[in-house]
């Protein structure tokens, strides 16, 4: 089970004053590694022997807090804890009404089907920085400045950049989910129907999708003034209709940062090696990246033979 899953479960069970403890430990822990339990009374002006300790431990056994025990004992938020503050603050902000089902579990992020407070169906993304190693976090996820920060933190920062990048993009009418709010590190959006690319052993008409998916490219750095920059497959969601959708932007750079012109063609290659290998299709990399940048009208892709 998910901490999403966790956090789903047990949501409905927490009261005011369980809210009040978790905040109280996420506020602490910029001070603290683990969080004493006098400062968590004093923050939530609970009594000390009676209510903080019975906060705490109810919130320890719903698993949504670590418990420390050495010089002191403290206490600091999980994932688990960490996405029921998130979804508390969306639901008072009257995005969220109610969870679904999964609808993709990966290596840094869960995202799930949810209905907002009209029942419309909506996708709700929890960013989880946290699975894929320190190293590899760095160095895909240069944003995240400090290398002490946490995961919780990275994670905050990475939903935050994703739902900027959104906003950018969406007004454009680049097939990407419309931003609906963002809380922490979970990010509320428009629905995401179909799968990966990457997951389909065949697909109709990959000349049709691979022009789709340039032109998106294309729109995103001349109108939104911004790349990908993690650009492949595996981030690219083939829709019911047929149509693409580009998800999974908190790494994108401005065509303006110093790597610009790398990422892009960094990205070009990526896409056009999977649609040389999975679908016999050729298209110059030199040729294509100069469309994408608008420095080309256009791009000739051309079949292989099987």
């Amino acid at each position: 089970m998910s901490s999403a899953d966790v956090a789903v479960r047990v949501f409905r069970e927490l009261e005011n004053e369980d809210f009040r403890v978790l905040q109280a430990i996420e506020t602490a822990m910029s001070e603290h590694e683990f969080v004493p339990k006098e400062q968590i009374a004093r923050f939530t002006k609970l009594d000390l022997a009676r209510d903080t300790d019975f906060r705490i431990n109810r919130l320890s056994r719903l698993g949504l807090i670590y418990r420390m025990r050495g010089a002191y004992t403290g206490y600091t938020l999980n994932y688990a804890g960490y996405d029921c503050l998130a979804i508390n603050g969306l639901v008072k902000a009257n995005v969220l009404e109610a969870f679904g089902k999964p609808l993709g579990v990966g290596k840094e992020a869960d995202v799930y089907d949810a209905l907002n407070t009209s029942s419309e169906r909506i996708a709700v993304k929890f960013h989880r920085l946290g699975r894929i190693s320190f190293r590899q976090t760095i160095r895909k996820r240069s944003y995240t400045g400090q290398r002490s920060a946490s995961w919780l933190y990275q994670s905050r920062l990475a939903a935050e950049r994703e739902y900027q990048a959104l906003q950018l993009l969406f007004p454009h009418r680049i097939a990407v989910p419309e931003p609906i709010d963002q809380n922490r590190h979970v990010v509320a959006m428009g629905m995401i129907e179909g799968a990966e690319l990457g997951e389909y052993k065949e697909i109709s008409k990959p000349e049709k999708i691979l022009g789709e998916i340039l032109r998106n490219a294309r729109k995103a750095y001349l109108k939104a003034g911004i790349i990908h920059a993690d650009l492949s497959e595996y981030n690219i969601i083939l829709k019911p209709n047929g149509h693409i959708l580009i998800i999974d932007w908190p790494q994108y750079v401005t065509k303006e940062h110093p790597n610009a012109e790398e990422l892009l063609t960094r990205d070009v290659q990526n896409i056009l090696k999977y649609f040389k290998r999975k679908h016999k299709l050729n298209a110059n990399l030199k040729e294509t990246t100069e469309y994408v940048t608008g420095t080309r009208r256009t791009v000739t892709l051309q079949a292989r033979p099987a």
